[in-house]
């Protein structure tokens, strides 16, 4: 199966060729951090991590960086209004996200870069762009000269002439034109700052991700994610300075999942019209959330309600019962009765949504469709453990191949945090201590100590099975 990827700049869908063969480099906008992460954000997060955890399944090296801008206008007046430090908002909010990203089980990036750790970088990309004519200074201020770039506004498909009617210039702001937009900001008084060769200021808010995203990953990424809101101007304006800096095609595959909406208007810090994902969380569990993120393409707008979630938590209530009761069946040291037609039905039903579920991804990461599959699977297991008598019960072969199917699965959507649900068996403190003691014995080689330890949890009831994963404890059918 070939994945495909639909580009947001060439606005089609085409069959993914990494950069390099075997690896891939993904580069995720990540929050301005003034203010808490609202659900809309971690919509974009948890995406990103779908998209991640599908290629590492396919057998790619990954490298994902996702930055944080822990320096800009509105983290300055949010420290202002709160009469701190910016880095106290910063890190406060940096912190928020990271307790959340675990909540919602997205995996850590490989580097967390911020804007405030690269300011040499930033300078050093600037300069490349003044000695390439791309860029001037003006007072304290460095901008970028959108006309000098040749193909500015191919992502947005928006042209230099509509950009002119609608630009402005503020008072303090000394442009050739007035649509170049700004590198470097002059540092205003009581503003943090940085010593630089145009004076003191900081960065403006595009030129740091050209700087984190390349230093990370080359010249040219694979991909490049983010919301549809930072197509024009953020993602615009990285790939003026980026390409005019190098010479070079920035980005291979632009990803821009869709936007969380209230009530019909984009989920949003600066107008306060958003959940906090704290908010969200309380009412529902982190597990339940992603499912609901997830149960869409990626790409599309949702309108985010509670009503959504209480579907979305019984939708995965459902999964999770089938999950439990597998566990359940499988923990019996039953004398299995072999496969019936049901059974053997059900098995190639698995062959044949692996295979969909696969189909799925490979076409631009449809999560929603490959959830339907998963369904699929779930309803016919259902259907045949409906029977009477339960003619799956005792099929081992079936239930194994079942569990494992769910497990690779949740591997690629990462549905729960704490791994499959599993059945409760309650375990006597006795036979947990042996089962303890025989692992060490294990690892010691002391094999006739492990097996008179296995004779001794039998005694009590239990079987044990070793597993790659560690051991697995069966009750013995009393």
């Amino acid at each position: 199966m070939t994945l495909k990827v639909y580009d947001t700049l060439k606005g089609t869908k085409e069959e993914f060729k990494p950069v390099t063969d075997g690896k891939v480099g993904i580069y995720f906008c990540g929050m301005t951090v003034q203010d808490r992460p609202h659900i809309g954000h971690m919509l974009a997060f948890v995406a990103g991590d779908m998209i991640r955890r599908y290629l590492a399944y396919k057998g790619y090296d990954v490298t994902y960086i996702q930055n944080f801008t822990d320096i800009d206008d509105k983290i300055i007046a949010k420290a202002n209004e709160e009469g701190v430090d910016y880095k106290t908002v910063a890190e406060r909010n940096i912190a928020e996200y990271f307790k959340f990203a675990d909540v919602l089980n997205i995996l850590p990036a490989d580097v967390y870069p911020r804007a405030t750790e690269h300011i040499g970088d930033i300078i050093a990309l600037i300069q490349t762009l003044e000695e390439r004519g791309f860029a001037y200074q003006s007072g304290n201020d460095v901008f970028f000269r959108v006309r000098e770039f040749e193909g500015y506004g191919k992502l947005s498909r928006r042209k230099i002439d509509d950009l002119q009617s609608g630009a402005r210039i503020d008072v303090d702001e000394q442009k050739e034109d007035p649509i170049d937009f700004t590198l470097w900001k002059g540092a205003k008084e009581g503003e943090p700052f940085w010593d630089s060769p145009w004076g003191k200021g900081r960065p403006g808010w595009h030129i740091e991700c050209s700087v984190m995203s390349m230093k990370y990953l080359g010249k040219t990424l694979d991909m490049h994610g983010g919301g549809l809101d930072l197509i024009f101007p953020h993602h615009e304006n990285e790939i003026a300075q980026s390409e005019g800096a190098t010479g070079k095609q920035f980005v291979n595959y632009w990803i821009h999942n869709g936007l969380l909406n209230l009530k019909g208007e984009k989920m949003s810090k600066s107008t306060g019209h958003f959940f906090s994902v704290e908010e969200v969380t309380d009412d529902f569990s982190g597990d339940v959330v992603r499912f609901y993120l997830l149960s869409t393409h990626f790409r599309s707008n949702t309108e985010f309600s509670h009503e959504r979630l209480e579907e979305a938590k019984a939708g995965l209530e459902r999964i999770t019962n089938l999950c439990v009761y597998l566990d359940e069946k499988i923990s019996l040291e039953e004398e299995g009765t072999g496969s019936t037609p049901a059974t053997e039905k059900l098995r190639a039903l698995i062959d044949d949504v692996k295979r969909n579920f696969e189909e799925a991804l490979d076409d631009d990461f449809n999560s929603g469709e490959a959830i339907g599959h998963l369904f699929r699977l779930v309803r016919e297991a259902n259907r045949v453990r409906a029977e009477d008598p339960d003619p799956l019960a005792k099929d081992r072969t079936t239930l194994e191949q079942l569990r494992s199917a769910i497990e690779v699965f949740d591997s690629v959507l990462g549905l729960y945090r704490e791994g499959l649900p599993k059945a409760r068996i309650d375990v006597p403190d006795e036979v947990q201590a042996l089962v303890k003691e025989r692992e060490e014995a294990r690892k010691g080689k002391d094999w006739a100590g492990a097996d008179s330890l296995r004779n001794e949890i039998l005694a009590l009831g239990f079987t044990v099975e070793d597993r790659p994963e560690g051991p697995l404890l069966r009750r013995v059918k009393g």
